[in-house]
């Protein structure tokens, strides 16, 4: 999927605070062997609360870059996931997390990542997951593809589902496909 780029109204509208709140964490190992991160967490409308801590959230996203980044998470209700796939992938239907990569810049990765709560919270119920498992799956997820992971092809796939189970494995969370064999 090609990302698009920002529009001047998402630009504008990202730097409007009456249309988001967020907050924003930098961090970077300080011997220097981690990838330095800025991520800034936004709250869209019709979300109110996380099912995790902040902290939490910068630990996976931590966990899964491969490089410097400047990330986004933002967490919307359906009414804006729907209308950000049908813009940008031309389907119209709410969906659980989409990435937007843009070009790097002096090698540092940059992207918004998207993820809708009430689809979360559904498919959580429906495979009966914890919320919390399945948000740091699809936060991981967004983030590998922001790093230029894809599961377009079945060797990219094979090897994106692994990175996710391996990711995941370190917070003791299950392969959210179940056991390999």
């Amino acid at each position: 999927m090609s990302r698009p780029a920002r529009t001047n109204t998402e630009r504008a509208a990202r730097r409007d605070p009456a249309s988001r709140r967020s907050g924003t964490i930098a961090a970077a190992a300080a011997d220097g062997t981690k990838p330095a991160l800025s991520l800034a967490i936004q709250l869209g409308d019709g979300v109110r609360e996380l099912p995790v801590s902040r902290a939490q959230l910068r630990r996976w996203v931590a966990a899964a870059i491969d490089a410097d980044s400047s990330l986004t998470l933002r967490f919307v209700g359906e009414r804006e996931a729907r209308a950000l796939n049908a813009k940008y992938r031309h389907r119209d239907y709410a969906t659980n997390v989409l990435t937007f990569a843009y070009p790097a810049v002096a090698g540092r990765v940059n992207a918004d990542i998207v993820i809708c709560m009430p689809i979360v919270r559904r498919e959580a119920r429906a495979q009966r997951k914890e919320t919390a498992a399945h948000l740091a799956h699809l936060v991981v997820h967004g983030v590998l593809h922001a790093c230029g992971h894809d599961h377009e092809l079945p060797d990219q796939a094979e090897r994106m589902e692994a990175a996710e189970a391996a990711l995941l494995a370190r917070f003791r969370i299950a392969d959210p496909r179940g056991p390999r064999g």
